[in-house]
């Protein structure tokens, strides 16, 4: 007789040929494969509610909830795979009764047997691996000194294989076409192309160009897939790609995309029903607010309205960062001097010009409506250096940002 802790084991160790059933089902209805990696039992519970498909269990989801970078994961803080056994064994599996979980296996870790401990996996209850943390992600001195030693992407594509043999789910991360085929003759199910670190800080025409790149990396590695074999399960995970908006771009460069798989973007969420949120939001991202600026950049300028107002649109929402003309006309797909003719042509003025009155209107309002250090207003409209910035402020206001503060405080004593 089968005690109740093997039989909540069994139960969750969702047979393989099950969970290729259930994508395959969502992905002839039209929707999108959702996967999340995560480190807690909180974010496992309520992205479970928002309707993912898989969880990994990754060790850097565990940083993250230590309040440390996904980076952490790869420096010797710990042994990756006895914390991930250890959390999600006691967290996870107890916790998410109907949906897949994950293993994120270390394959090059010399202390484990990797037949042996890819069997204790399966026997936890868990339905699959991910090659994770993954030697992909390294390069340079330090990625040939680790090929020297034998810790190398094959490792990794062997305990695919071994996985596989053992009727386990798998989902391989992967960087270039080797790989993917590496991957694929292994007879992993699941080819998920990773983009790098999740990039952070990366704001308008930046973006733009660095998910123009994730986008062409990911098709070359779509293509080889689909020569090799078409059916496999595609999707992305990390760099530039962290809102639904960016993933909706990738879903409309590239007909091959079935999924996203996420860390960060959704542990970063602090609670419970920002969480469900946006876990439903990369579940439906076809229902975005088609009025976001981003969404209109991605999508193409000239599709939504004129290119002068777009460069309007675009200071009010990023003047306090460096803003590039050139990038703004690489966006729109039009020359720089174009561009620039246009908008002096309707606005009046050049872009420089107006973007400096428009910085210093601002900090004009900032300084009237808020009780702010002058030293700290440049760089919130802006500036880097305050001398500048004072410069720029008497030259268009008439006095420098302290003897305007003190008039507009003396009018509103008086009044």
């Amino acid at each position: 007789m089968i005690n109740s802790e093997q039989d909540e084991r069994y139960r969750k160790n969702m047979k393989r040929e099950r969970l290729l059933k259930n994508i395959s089902v969502q992905i002839e209805k039209g929707s999108h494969i959702i996967g999340v990696a995560t480190g807690t039992g909180m974010t496992a519970k309520y992205v479970e509610k928002g309707g993912a498909d898989f969880i990994l269990m990754l060790n850097s989801g565990r940083f993250r909830q230590m309040g440390r970078s996904s980076l952490a994961g790869f420096l010797p803080f710990c042994n990756s795979n006895d914390m991930v056994m250890d959390f999600a064994s006691k967290e996870i599996i107890p916790l998410v009764k109907d949906m897949p979980i994950i293993f994120g296996f270390n394959a090059t870790d010399p202390t484990k047997n990797m037949e042996n401990y890819i069997d204790k996996i399966k026997s936890m209850g868990f339905s699959g691996i991910n090659n994770y943390p993954t030697v992909g992600l390294i390069d340079n001195q330090f990625s040939e000194a680790l090929e020297e030693d034998g810790c190398n992407y094959l490792t990794e594509v062997e305990a695919i294989r071994i996985a596989h043999r053992k009727n386990m789910f798998t989902v391989a991360f992967v960087f270039n076409e080797i790989q993917a085929e590496q991957m694929i003759n292994a007879g992993a199910d699941v080819i998920c192309v990773h983009l790098g670190l999740t990039g952070g800080g990366l704001l308008g025409a930046k973006k733009v160009f660095s998910l123009e790149a994730a986008k062409v990396k990911a098709a070359k590695i779509f293509n080889k897939c689909n020569e090799l074999k078409p059916s496999v399960i595609k999707l992305i995970y990390g760099g530039p790609v962290k809102t639904p908006i960016d993933v909706q771009y990738m879903y409309s460069n590239n007909e091959d995309l079935m999924g996203y798989v996420g860390g960060s973007a959704f542990e970063r969420i602090p609670s419970e029903k920002s969480i469900t949120n946006i876990t439903k939001a990369f579940k439906s991202s076809a229902k975005l607010n088609e009025d976001d600026l981003m969404v209109k950049m991605l999508d193409g300028i000239t599709k939504h309205y004129n290119y002068v107002e777009f460069v309007k649109e675009y200071v009010v929402q990023n003047y306090m960062n460096d803003i590039s003309f050139l990038d703004l006309a690489k966006v729109a797909h039009v020359s720089r001097g174009y561009l620039s003719s246009l908008f002096k042509k309707e606005v009046g003025c050049s872009f420089p010009e107006y973007l400096v009155k428009f910085r210093i209107n601002k900090a004009a309002e900032i300084i009237i409506k808020k009780n702010i250090q002058l030293s700290h207003l440049a760089a919130l409209v802006g500036y880097k250096d305050y001398a500048q910035f004072s410069k720029m402020f008497k030259k268009y206001k008439g006095c420098s940002p302290k003897q305007y503060k003190l008039k507009k405080y003396d009018i509103s004593t008086k009044t």
